[in-house]
């Protein structure tokens, strides 16, 4: 005699995307656990990722001073001597 089986079940994928609970594609919800639920956002009900900050850097650059050091033969890294109308490591100004 042949048993009568409930159909199986739709598995329905979830993840938590800025405290609201919303039901995605598997490989939606497995780009989410890879990357981290805190590295998505919702734009317009669309789970979209975070836009990624620049950072800026700041490098020092070698500009003449009123008071720096003289290079032996123009080495910036060898200083022969310290003193006025030489030159320095600074962070440039915008």
């Amino acid at each position: 005699m042949e048993e009568l089986l409930p159909p199986p079940k739709k598995k329905t994928h979830t993840v938590v995307i800025q405290g609201q609970e919303i039901e995605v594609t598997l490989e939606k919800k497995l780009q989410v656990q890879r990357a981290g639920e805190y590295a998505f956002i919702l734009d317009n009900g669309k789970i979209v990722p975070k836009p990624k900050q620049k950072n800026k850097l700041q490098c020092k650059v070698l500009v003449k001073a009123d008071m720096g050091g003289h290079f032996y033969d123009g080495d910036p890294f060898w200083i022969e001597k310290i003193s006025e109308e030489g030159y320095a490591w600074q962070i440039e100004s915008e």
